[in-house]
């Protein structure tokens, strides 16, 4: 794979003209002792078999047939008659006409593949081919090998080796910790919030908001989910769109308190009117949920999945639960006492 990819910029097709031949002067001599301006002697690669041995010369016209990027596809398969491996090719339209031409007029002749100037496969032509074809003479290895250099061939330009890096597991198990630190410090900093600005309704807004964990913690084992960063992120963004929902209605009961209503008037006015709100933020953002999680890719779509559990759980709990808490205190309050907000 590495030496396919190290050489993908110079694969080319051309017509052999003589070989094999055991040295370069053997090669040189079947031309009658001189090279013809046309034609170039090319050493085999250790991945030829089709016509011999690896360390074999070949006399090759100097102009390829077809290269690279006329390629559309390579893939291997087997001849459905005899079972023999062979590499399956596709061509552009273009080159099709041009490949169609030459081997019309050069059927029983042999072409060669060449890749970064070395000769790595030899086939006869036994019949006129156009924009598809197969080359046979192959082992198992040698057509994945050679429809592997068929596809990666097309690239327009090559690939120098400098260095290999490998990453650990290590890696990512500590993102995964240091996300995991980061969504817990953030909450104890959003629970402390609450407590210090909306005094006794800010347990409420915690109980709430340490629910929505739970029950979102609760679908992820139930669905065997993976915790990943993006799900972190959505754990995190799911938190914040928590508190957003308490912060609403806490705001708008403390209006029906300024406005002279009685505890249990403001609470129900207050999550009467914030109500709507909430859904329609929480609607909006599901639907964008779901088109990252229609279009996303792997960690996209579990970022996408997370925050939409995770706002689902959140309307339950910063409405219904949250006004549950609400009504308990107020049923143990004396009529007339302040409710702490």
């Amino acid at each position: 794979m590495h030496n396919a990819i190290q050489s993908t910029a110079r694969l080319e097709i051309h017509e052999v003209v003589a070989g094999p031949a055991a040295t370069e002067a053997d090669a040189l001599q079947t031309l009658g002792g001189s090279l013809p301006p046309d034609d170039m002697i090319v050493k085999g690669a250790n991945s030829v078999t089709a016509a011999g041995n690896s360390d074999m010369f070949y006399v090759l016209k100097r102009v390829a047939i077809v290269s690279g990027t006329d390629f559309r596809g390579a893939q291997p398969v087997r001849d459905p008659n005899t079972g023999q491996s062979q590499t399956s090719f596709n061509l552009t339209s273009g080159a099709g006409e041009r490949f169609y031409e030459f081997t019309s007029a050069n059927v029983g002749k042999g072409i060669a593949v060449v890749l970064e100037n070395r000769v790595r496969s030899v086939a006869s032509i036994k019949s006129a081919i156009h924009d598809s074809g197969v080359i046979e003479g192959l082992s198992e290895d040698e057509a994945k090998n050679l429809s592997l250099m068929l596809r990666t061939g097309s690239l327009p330009a090559s690939i120098s080796y400098l260095d290999t890096l490998t990453v650990g597991p290590s890696l990512g198990a500590a993102s995964i910790t240091h996300g995991v630190y980061a969504a817990v410090a953030g909450m104890l900093a959003v629970m402390f919030f609450m407590l210090l600005y909306y005094r006794g309704a800010g347990i409420n807004a915690d109980l709430a908001l340490v629910l929505n964990l739970v029950i979102l913690l609760g679908f992820m084992g139930l669905t065997g989910s993976t915790l990943t960063l993006p799900g972190i992120a959505g754990v995190i963004l799911t938190i914040g769109m928590g508190v957003d929902s308490n912060v609403l209605i806490f705001e708008r009961i403390r209006e029906e308190l300024h406005l002279g209503r009685t505890p249990s008037a403001a609470v129900q006015n207050g999550f009467a009117h914030a109500w709507v709100t909430i859904i329609d933020t929480h609607v909006t953002t599901i639907v964008s949920a779901a088109i990252l999680f229609l279009f996303g890719t792997g960690p996209v779509r579990g970022f996408a999945v997370t925050l939409t559990f995770g706002l689902l759980a959140n309307i339950f709990t910063a409405v219904f639960v949250s006004r549950t808490i609400f009504d308990a205190i107020l049923n143990r309050k004396q009529r007339g006492e302040a409710l702490s907000i």
